[in-house]
């Protein structure tokens, strides 16, 4: 299964913080399998300030919304809904339920393997970071809490490029065929800068200077 993760994914989400947590950022990507998906997260910005050393736990689950917005008089992501359960099943049996994020001086990163969907099955779906971990008992949500990060999930397209290991998604970069920032140089040596006149009393390429002879 590794191999797979040398190439692109089927689909992803770019991760933001709610207003109340502005620094939380990150990737999840979705790689199909044989049987079923591996979901690989990169997360930066959690808020584990006060057990950095231990880290957090975090709820992560995919959601039934298709979109990280809401009402402004509801909490954050309110049309995310609830866990992704086609089948109706009791928590932790929801086929978007997985195993929580542990951060570690803000940043968590969790690969796992699930039989419970293939990517296609949650493209136009969200993942949703809570700021507790779920305890997998409590109905409905495992009391995981606030909703504190969203990503809206979709077909990984044409517009991004990968490398072995190396992803670049969203806002992380460069993408191809975009010019260095405004304000380069070239190197040193190359040509004049517009402007510039030769020393007075000099013609460039015409022999000793002036007072040589």
């Amino acid at each position: 299964m590794l191999e797979k993760l040398n190439g692109p994914p089927e689909a992803y989400a770019d991760v933001r913080g709610s207003y109340k947590y502005p620094d939380l950022h990150g990737m999840v990507y979705f790689y199909e399998v044989h049987g079923g998906t591996i979901v690989v997260a990169e997360i930066y910005g959690l808020p584990d300030q006060d057990q950095q050393y231990l880290g957090k736990f975090f709820g992560f689950h995919i959601h039934e919304g298709a979109t990280c917005t809401g009402p402004p008089d509801e909490p954050p992501f309110a049309d995310t809904l609830t866990h992704y359960s086609p089948e109706y099943a009791q928590h932790p049996q929801h086929v978007g339920d997985l195993p929580v994020l542990l951060s570690s001086y803000g940043m968590a990163w969790l690969a796992v393997y699930t039989g419970r969907f293939f990517p296609d099955d949650v493209i136009g779906r969200t993942v949703v970071i809570h700021d507790h971990p779920d305890d997998y008992r409590t109905q409905p949500h495992g009391g995981a809490g606030e909703k504190i990060g969203c990503g809206e999930i979709k077909e990984w397209g044409s517009q991004f490029t990968t490398a072995p290991g190396v992803i670049i998604g969203p806002g992380t970069g460069l993408q191809p065929g975009t010019e260095p920032e405004p304000g380069t140089e070239p190197e040193p040596g190359t040509e004049p800068e517009p402007g510039t006149q030769p020393e007075t009393g000099t013609q460039p390429g015409t022999g000793p200077q002036m007072g040589t002879q």
